[in-house]
């Protein structure tokens, strides 16, 4: 079962989504702790991590918001330019800057760049931040004004265009797929 059959508003559908990527936002700051600390730097995990990162949070995930959810709230008269919608679009594109200097660093790790750990590290908590900030925000200020403005046939059309993208594939797996590896990481680095 997807998160968006069990939902009647699309903001709750983004709200269960914002709750898998936080479990996520969890497991990667222990394990930039456990890297900090000495404990080693788990980069399977990490690349799991950043998979789903690109994969769930941002080709599925903020692609809901920027190609359905904002372009309906404008239409309802929340303004773009100067309004909440610029706030996270922005905030998107700075998360896209901190996931590549992830999988940059990722990439440098794998052939021996001894600095590439604490790149990564530093990405992933400013990362870590700003993502949860950005959700913070989301769910308690924009998703309730979109709540107000939308009529039910703005809600209704939202929904099955979030249920129609929710069936693509993202980097060649399901969004299932990606939940799964949510799924794993928080088992395999429980707190």
């Amino acid at each position: 079962m997807t998160l968006e059959s069990t939902n009647e508003l699309p903001s709750t559908t983004l709200k269960n989504e914002h709750q898998v990527i936080l479990r996520t936002l969890v497991v990667l700051e222990r394990l930039a702790n456990r890297s900090d600390s000495g404990d080693g730097f788990e980069h399977e995990a990490f690349a799991k991590a950043v998979e789903f990162l690109k994969l769930f949070a941002d080709a599925c995930h903020h692609a809901k918001e920027e190609d359905l959810l904002f372009p309906a709230l404008e239409a309802r008269g929340i303004p773009r330019e100067g309004g909440p919608i610029g706030v996270m679009l922005y905030e998107h594109t700075v998360s896209r800057g901190f996931v590549s200097e992830m999988g940059q660093a990722l990439e440098a790790h794998a052939t021996g760049d001894t600095g590439a750990a604490d790149r990564f590290v530093a990405a992933a908590r400013s990362y870590i931040s700003l993502l949860r900030d950005h959700i913070n925000k989301e769910d308690n200020v924009l998703y309730m004004i979109g709540d107000n403005v939308m009529t039910e046939d703005d809600q209704a059309t939202l929904c099955s265009k979030f249920c129609e993208m929710g069936c693509k594939t993202f980097g060649g797996k399901k969004r299932e797929e990606l939940e799964r590896i949510a799924d794993e990481l928080e088992t395999a680095w429980p707190g």
